[in-house]
């Protein structure tokens, strides 16, 4: 297992992909976990379900440089939070890879293998003059840095109850591999513009986003 991908977004701000490549005893012994962490990890399945968990785990070990005991846990809205260390964190994980981003304000990471059974489910997180700018030969791949922008955004807000398509929403650009997306959060007071990076891995999208 090993860094696949690593970007620095400013001096603040990193994220990084994993590629699992091991079984879970040999992650697993590459962590330390409490007696909470042990019980969760227990209850996981085994399969992708468990090596996402270590995979994202390890990942954060390796960008935080420690060996020691990380306090990583999870509010009431599901965001993961490190309780004895400056930073603020996000997690993400799809078959073989998982991602991490780190930074002093608050982040938002999604990574995506790209399939073509996204646009049978488009419609249910974008909205029309969304789908009306996705098309040509870049429509899938448009379609992933969609759902991937907004699920940072999501992630990076932090709170639950927030609608993909109702309460996220996306201008137009062109795909290019790589580049920016401009967002906005709008949901009762709250009016928020975010600049959500995207990249094409291989065959996976990857949407990050800081606060």
């Amino acid at each position: 297992m090993a860094i696949a991908y690593r970007q620095q977004v400013d001096d603040e701000t990193e994220f990084a992909i994993w590629k699992i490549e091991e079984q879970a005893d040999e992650l697993y012994s590459q962590l330390r976990l409490d007696e909470q962490e042990q019980a969760h990890y227990e209850s996981l399945k085994v399969g992708k379900r468990n090596l996402h968990w270590l995979g994202t785990r390890v990942l954060l070990r390796k960008m935080l440089q420690t060996d020691e005991y990380i306090d990583c846990k999870v509010d009431s809205h599901g965001k993961p939070y490190l309780v004895n260390m400056p930073y603020h964190i996000s997690l993400s994980h799809s078959f073989d890879y998982a991602a991490v981003m780190i930074g002093k304000n608050p982040v938002g990471i999604d990574i995506e293998q790209v399939k073509q059974k996204v646009e049978r489910i488009a419609h249910k997180f974008m909205r029309e003059e969304e789908l009306a700018f996705v098309q040509g030969p870049d429509k899938i791949n448009q379609l992933y840095v969609c759902w991937c922008a907004k699920e940072a955004v999501y992630k990076c807000f932090g709170q639950k109850e927030v609608s993909f398509a109702d309460n996220i929403l996306l201008k137009p650009f062109q795909f290019e591999g790589h580049g920016w997306v401009d967002a906005r959060l709008l949901k009762g007071d709250t009016d928020i513009k975010y600049d959500v990076g995207y990249l094409q891995y291989q065959d996976y999208m990857v949407g990050y986003v800081k606060g």
